[in-house]
């Protein structure tokens, strides 16, 4: 075999392996979708029925019984809101340590990234009781700030390692014309970033858009997004699979599309600092 043959196989080979860890992951999505135009006995029939008459009375029921669009606005507005809020947050904060390092800056980073491993259950109980003194028990102010502080680390982080790879010359220059800090942030790096801050920020959405731990245990009606929405359809009964799955779908699909159309920019944001 010569070596371009041996190329080819290796290319058909890798490209054989990656489309069989696509469908594995396309399935579940696959399957939740086709599910949920299946009524309650057709959905848990032994074996599974690939053939069946669609239906569309789960989304109606979805929608009569859990007020779709409004758990969707919660969604969106905790969301987007906590995204805007960890950006304002972390832009200054990549900013000072990408330029002006101290001699614990990198030990701040890990310190930050760390706190992504404590389990969320280990500090449910100090912040119910602070969100239920303040207040913010069923409120989107307080998911807000939740979903804020729980992708902080993260957004800081990616927001760093962008700003690291800005050319030093520019920033250089900027501050031979006089730049204060301040007009070197807004006016130089800013701009330059555009496509880094886009890309974390759309991150964060995605983030924040499938968080349920939090939003199952500090909201109850009020202020319950889409993933609240989907854990009820569980019952001391059992699951209604049909029903579960047309929430499920109703849910995902909106940041899935996004993701879709983003994807281009969710890559990037992911491979910050990956490639010198």
């Amino acid at each position: 075999m010569t070596l371009t043959q041996q190329r080819k196989l290796k290319t058909l080979l890798v490209g054989l392996a990656s489309w069989c860890v696509a469908l594995l992951l396309f399935f579940p999505i696959f399957w939740m979708f086709i599910t949920s135009f299946k009524t309650e006995l057709q959905a848990i029939s032994v074996p599974p029925q690939l053939f069946f008459e669609p239906t569309f009375e789960n989304f109606t029921v979805v929608q009569e019984r859990s007020d779709y669009l409004k758990h969707a606005w919660n969604s969106v507005v905790t969301s987007f809101g906590a995204t805007i809020l960890a950006l304002i947050i972390a832009i200054p904060a990549a900013y000072s340590m990408a330029f002006f390092p101290g001699k614990r800056t990198k030990d701040i980073l890990l310190w930050m990234l760390s706190t992504k491993m404590l389990p969320a259950v280990g500090v449910l109980v100090p912040i119910y009781i602070l969100s239920r003194d303040y207040g913010l028990l069923d409120s989107k102010l307080g998911l807000v700030i939740i979903f804020t502080l729980m992708n902080l680390p993260i957004i800081v982080w990616m927001l760093f390692s962008y700003f690291k790879d800005l050319p030093k010359e520019i920033l250089e220059a900027a501050r031979m014309d006089g730049a204060t800090p301040w007009d070197e942030m807004i006016k130089v790096v800013l701009p330059l970033s555009v496509g880094g801050i886009a890309s974390t920020g759309l991150l964060s959405i995605v983030l924040c858009w499938n968080e349920a731990f939090w939003s199952l245990n500090l909201t109850a009606s009020e202020a319950a997004p889409l993933t609240a929405m989907i854990a009820s359809y569980s019952s001391p009964e059992g699951l209604f699979w049909a029903k579960l799955s047309a929430a499920s779908t109703l849910a995902c699909a909106p940041i899935v599309i996004f993701g879709w159309f983003c994807q281009k920019q969710l890559v990037q944001g992911l491979t910050f600092g990956a490639v010198k």
